[in-house]
């Protein structure tokens, strides 16, 4: 099924607004791009103007009981806002689908952007990196023109190099290029082993982008506050996987052995930084998310470094979840 765009009723006396700004984000990593476009959302007044119907690219994964009865849940509204000053269009999207179907998503989205005056696309994502919480977070960006591209460096944005931007927040930049739109995808760092919690320092850095590019003032108070709470959070966690670290090279000297050279193996408990470990960890727990054939190799490096104990209620929850082999 194809996926349509539900407009709202306007006042017929009224002239069709027009914004030239689209900025778009999807679930991710970290939920980076969307945790910006919805702060944007909330802080500038957007209000719904249209919807996309989603049903045909929706793909449920279980039926939803309720006394007895199952049933397929709904997809989730797509909904496009609209702000008035700045003059824009903020798009949520609640699920991200792939393939063709992603690609319909976007061409629909686009119809509503360009029937309102569309002419700058934006996204906003994550960029896993080998990081500490509490470094600062560095934003990349892509553009679809070399005049945008041009515009980084007074946004505090380098350009990424090489590389690939999957799913709809990287292909939607590319689908809007072909109608003739400019626009960017733009990448927030934020730590590798943290790509499953929401992450607000992220998502602040491409608010302060977008806050650029519209000339307008966001108040990022409320985001502050979220990121003083991940902060402390995340760096108990990593103060943890120090102090591990920690006591196995005390042991090690201990015992007479010497520390092991740097590089010398994937999972030596020498050498690397906490969050560079963390950062091997969480590799390996995606890896044994797909294949269940892994875990016993995430097991022994967990063991290796000393860290099931801190990872222990993951590890365990690899067995409630489905995963595409067992064998």
């Amino acid at each position: 099924m194809r996926a349509k765009a539900v407009k709202k009723t306007n006042r017929a006396a009224e002239p069709a607004p027009r914004y030239p700004v689209l900025i778009a984000g999807w679930p991710g990593m970290g939920n980076v791009g969307l945790g910006a476009v919805g702060y944007l959302r909330r802080q500038l007044g957007g209000v719904p103007c249209a919807e996309l119907d989603a049903s045909g690219c929706f793909f449920p994964e279980a039926m939803e009981v309720e006394r007895g009865i199952g049933s397929l849940p709904p997809p989730d509204p797509q909904t496009l806002y609209a702000v008035s000053e700045p003059p824009l269009l903020l798009f949520e999207g609640t699920f991200q689908p792939g393939g063709e179907a992603g690609v319909k998503i976007a061409d629909e989205l686009l119809d509503c952007a360009v029937a309102r005056g569309v002419e700058m696309v934006y996204t906003g994502a994550a960029f896993a990196a080998a990081m500490s919480c509490r470094d600062e977070v560095r934003v990349y960006g892509a553009a679809s023109t070399d005049q945008v591209r041009e515009a980084f460096p007074g946004l505090g944005v380098e350009p990424l190099a090489e590389g690939r931007i999957s799913g709809l927040n990287g292909l939607l930049p590319g689908l809007a290029a072909g109608r003739g739109l400019a626009g960017a995808c733009f990448l927030a760092t934020m730590p590798h082993y943290a790509v499953q919690t929401p992450n607000p320092r992220a998502s602040r850095a491409l608010v302060r982008i977008f806050e650029r590019i519209l000339n307008t003032s966001i108040d990022t108070a409320r985001l502050d506050k979220e990121i003083a709470e991940l902060d402390k959070l995340l760096s108990e966690f990593e103060t943890r996987v120090a102090a591990t670290l920690r006591d196995i090279r005390a042991r090690l000297t201990d015992d007479d052995s010497g520390p092991r050279e740097e590089g010398s193996g994937d999972d030596e408990p020498t050498g690397p930084e906490p969050h560079e470990v963390m950062q091997h960890i969480e590799s390996l727990f995606e890896a044994a998310e797909q294949d269940r054939g892994r875990i016993p190799r995430l097991k022994e490096a967990l063991d290796r470094w000393g860290l099931f104990h801190i990872y222990e209620d993951r590890f365990l929850d690899l067995f409630t979840r489905p995963g595409r082999r067992t064998d």
